[in-house]
């Protein structure tokens, strides 16, 4: 079966989708739609901003579903998925490449979501780290033995895991992982730490807008970052959507997932390469590629 996977936050490039913009008339018409929905020339950021510019969440989650979903519906009939993901915002890219968000509903909720998560980070100063070479336990152990609020946030591939939460919390835990043998346990240069109960503020805000949000059936399953497993009901899609905010991305999980329901050939859709490094990872035998 053929997979489709979409990239999330950090993938932005200055440049990214002027190629698109410039080649297709259909690319060229959803830009310009964007740039109304949004209020402001998100283009002209993506196009010509500098890599501080695309660093705005406003414009970084925008920008980044952008370029992935423009991209997928330039592919015409070539684009018959049979399982999608996205990791973290990429998820909501998988939702319109499923059917069951459309463009403009999906792009008004990754707006709402990045201002909702902005503000979430400046009611108080938090952080997330990347933990490399310690198996997931070891190091969900030491979140749990850590006081104040740290967790594990992102699982991206067997010994890379993406810890979240308060930064005197953050700093505890990276020492105590160093410790255990971490090969690296490194504070990211993000602005808050998202998928922790930190963005509980931003959740709440969330839930509301995807609720009042139509949600069609999918035309094929979406593996959930909340549940790491085919989800095909809209119901239960907008549950785990709104969920997703708070609970951890389960990256490698959903790969092996998939791959254990027949996933054979995996296609990154989006900036950059992050996914198929990842995907190599999890499962080096599994036929990657992608398209940016």
């Amino acid at each position: 079966m053929k997979a489709y996977i979409f990239p999330g936050q950090g993938a932005q490039f200055s440049g990214m989708g002027l190629d698109l913009f410039e080649s297709s008339s259909e690319a060229k018409e959803l830009f310009n739609q964007a740039n109304e929905i949004l209020g402001f020339s998100i283009t002209d950021i993506m196009f010509e901003g500098t890599a501080d510019d695309l660093k705005q969440t406003k414009v970084t989650q925008p920008a980044i579903f952008l370029h992935s979903v423009i991209l997928a519906k330039t592919l015409g009939n070539d684009f018959k998925p049979e399982m999608v993901a996205g990791h973290s915002l990429g998820e909501f890219s998988a939702l319109v490449a499923n059917g069951t968000l459309s463009f403009d509903s999906a792009l008004k909720l990754v707006s709402q979501r990045a201002q909702a998560m902005q503000k979430a980070c400046e009611l108080q100063p938090s952080t997330m780290a990347a933990v490399l070479g310690l198996d997931d336990k070891v190091v969900e152990d030491v979140c749990a033995g850590t006081e104040g609020i740290v967790v594990a946030a992102n699982y991206n591939c067997p010994g890379q895991l993406v810890i979240s939460g308060e930064i005197e919390a953050i700093d505890k835990a990276c020492k105590t992982l160093s410790e255990k043998g971490a090969r690296r346990a490194l504070v990211l240069p993000v602005g808050g730490a998202f998928h922790s109960p930190l963005m509980e503020p931003a959740r709440e805000q969330l839930a509301s807008a995807i609720e009042n949000t139509s949600f069609k059936e999918p035309i094929c399953p979406i593996y959930q970052n909340v549940s790491a497993s085919a989800v095909n009901n809209a119901a239960d899609i907008k549950k785990n959507l709104i969920a997703q905010l708070t609970a951890p991305v389960r990256w490698t999980q959903t790969i092996q997932q998939m791959i254990a329901d027949g996933g054979t050939e995996f296609i990154e859709l989006g900036p950059g390469k992050v996914l198929q490094g990842l995907m190599r990872k999890i499962d080096r035998g599994v036929a990657t590629s992608g398209m940016s």
